[in-house]
């Protein structure tokens, strides 16, 4: 199948160094999503297929994932990085700086210098921050960009390998539902589709298996939904007592902002959730752009984190009122006011 798609030139050195070396160490994004989790499987089977020695990383506080991705077949994954891995050529897949690869040792052998590094994703503001960049925005995910060097390479795409890539496929787009969607994104999905994939066994994993206690934790997030910043945002703190209160955890508060990004009005959408385990107060920043007249990447990016124009977060130490405020000033600044 021919795709259309830019950088063909770093698709083309991206192949010639999957065919010259021989040793490989995958990883992708902290607090990895569909597209994260897909792209990682996917790679490692193309890798697999060429002969390759592949090991897939990522670090042991990222488990248990959310429920939703369980069902994938990461039991091969490595929690810590494996001994040789400064003989490895790295892969860093969907992840847009070095930042937020998943482990401090890893970030810090990557920082070094003292290997390759191979940096494939699709945000708009990935930092380029590998030795060889294969960064495509036209792409609606990460997993677009696996599966057309996996063209280029001649290997062939097995059921397996398609599912994976699936997952990425349909999460990060919305079910298809989103602007990144276009006529490529749907002609690679054929491609899976006629590799094997059961659409709707996946859909279920994804969608409809849902314990009640997330249910539970989605009725009082929704219960705390303030409207803030003269109307523009939407936003729900999900905190530890919510967590405790619903039998629930943080792997289920997945899909929660959707629930938000479809109320009337508002410009952006947010939910900032307490993490746990960590020993001290943490929250995490979750940002949707309804309309696209604001880009959430630039409010993520002030606070040290990332993503799209209409998909980004970030991590920050500050209370829940404070984050609101910083959130609202950000979307004010955007506005010229």
């Amino acid at each position: 199948m021919t795709t259309t798609s830019v950088g063909a030139a770093e698709r083309e050195q991206v192949a010639a160094e999957l065919r010259e070396h021989d040793r490989f160490l995958l990883t992708a994004h902290e607090g990895p999503d569909g597209d994260a989790l897909g792209s990682l499987l996917g790679m490692h089977h193309l890798l697999s297929q060429l002969g390759k020695d592949s090991v897939m990383f990522l670090a042991a506080s990222e488990f248990p994932l959310p429920i939703e991705y369980r069902f994938m077949p990461l039991e091969e994954v490595f929690h810590e990085p494996p001994a040789d891995v400064v003989d490895r050529v790295v892969i860093c897949l969907d992840c847009g700086n070095l930042d937020r690869v998943p482990d401090d040792l890893l970030r810090d052998v990557l920082a070094d210098g003292r290997r390759r590094v191979i940096n494939i994703d699709h945000h708009h503001d990935n930092t380029g921050f590998g030795d060889v960049n294969l960064v495509d925005p036209t792409a609606s995910c990460t997993a677009e960009i696996v599966y057309e060097l996996a063209m280029m390479l001649g290997v062939t795409v097995t059921k397996e390998m398609a599912s994976a890539l699936y997952v990425g496929v349909v999460t990060d787009t919305g079910k298809f539902m989103y602007e990144n969607t276009d006529a490529r994104t749907h002609r690679i999905t054929a491609a899976l589709i006629d590799a094997g994939v059961d659409v709707d066994d996946i859909y279920r994993r994804l969608y409809e298996n849902v314990p009640i206690e997330k249910l539970r934790l989605v009725s009082r997030a929704l219960d705390g939904i303030e409207i803030v910043c003269d109307g523009r945002v939407v936003i729900t703190q999900i905190t530890s007592r919510d967590y405790e209160v619903t039998g629930s955890g943080e792997t289920m508060t997945e899909g929660i902002i959707d629930h938000l990004r479809s109320i009337e009005g508002p410009s952006i959408a947010a939910v900032v959730r307490e993490q746990q385990s960590r020993g001290r107060a943490t929250r995490k920043v979750s940002l949707r752009s309804m309309a696209g007249e604001i880009d959430v990447s630039a409010v993520a990016r002030a606070h040290g984190g990332g993503g799209h124009i209409r998909a980004a977060g970030f991590s920050s130490d500050e209370e829940y009122p404070e984050i609101v405020g910083s959130i609202c000033a950000q979307v004010s600044a955007q506005l010229g006011e």
